[in-house]
């Protein structure tokens, strides 16, 4: 029996345009779904929420190799769909930020822990096999529900308000940058610490565009916030597909399968 055509690497190079994106989509998943949910029936807005997450997931795990506009689709639906379970468990059944925070926390441990003794790596260079990459995005929804409760946990329970929660959260993305540069700090941790950041970054920055004043935000409106960043992202997507410049060169995409290692 012949042995499966080997994957490419389903990631993109992380560069600047990786984390322009990510937090661009973080955003606009937090405006998204919040429009969402305010607009028409929640449990529709949930389904909907779903069925992209379901569609967009299904596509990205079709592709061999990474492709921008799969992959960025599903990182999008992650951020929507994401956003609205978080959201979903503080609302529906009543549980603190802090209490969701931990647990996503813990959940994302034990993602971490499995992924690492199955695979031996947790680096996103590796992810080149349909088992590594489907550790990888049990990790990102992972994060996106951790890092929306603890937006919201900076935001409402310590009453620091939109505006001041992004400062913080861009603060905190920028520390492992500079504790890498500085004090050679890990680069899987620094890769990992700066992805979970993302998420509550983005969205608290969406969120005090967006929201009323009454509330501490501009009120541009979730609606108009969503419809701009997704037509920003698109045109980034599209240039990312053209110019290739995301894309790691030749051999170097195999390096996964031939390493066990970390970065």
């Amino acid at each position: 029996m012949r042995a499966a055509k080997p994957f490419l690497r389903k990631v993109p190079e992380v560069t600047f345009h990786f984390w322009a994106v990510k937090i661009l989509g973080t955003a606009m998943g937090e405006a998204t779904s919040d429009y969402l949910v305010h607009t028409i029936d929640p449990f529709q807005a949930v389904g909907i929420g779903f069925l992209g997450f379901v569609i967009a997931m299904a596509w990205q795990l079709t592709m061999r190799r990474y492709f921008a506009p799969a992959y960025w689709l599903a990182v999008m639906m992650v951020a929507v769909f994401g956003t609205m379970v978080a959201d979903a468990v503080h609302i529906e059944f009543g549980v603190a930020y802090a209490v969701s925070a931990f647990d996503c926390a813990v959940t994302l441990s034990a993602i971490f822990a499995t992924w690492f003794l199955v695979e031996r790596t947790l680096s996103i260079h590796s992810v080149t096999t349909r088992r590594r990459e489907l550790f990888y995005w049990a990790a990102v929804l992972a994060t996106f529900a951790m890092g929306t409760a603890l937006g919201d946990l900076s935001a409402y329970s310590w009453h620091l308000g939109f505006f001041t929660s992004g400062l913080l959260y861009t603060a905190l993305f920028a520390l492992p940058l500079v504790a890498r540069r500085a004090a050679g700090l890990n680069e899987l941790l620094a890769f990992w610490w700066a992805y979970i950041v993302t998420r509550p970054l983005g969205a608290s920055y969406a969120d005090w565009l967006g929201v009323p004043k009454s509330l501490g935000g501009l009120n541009i409106g979730r609606g108009t916030v969503a419809i701009a960043l997704t037509l920003v992202i698109a045109g980034w997507v599209a240039f990312l597909t053209v110019t290739k410049v995301d894309v790691e060169p030749g051999a170097a995409q195999h390096s996964g399968l031939r390493k066990g290692a970390t970065q």
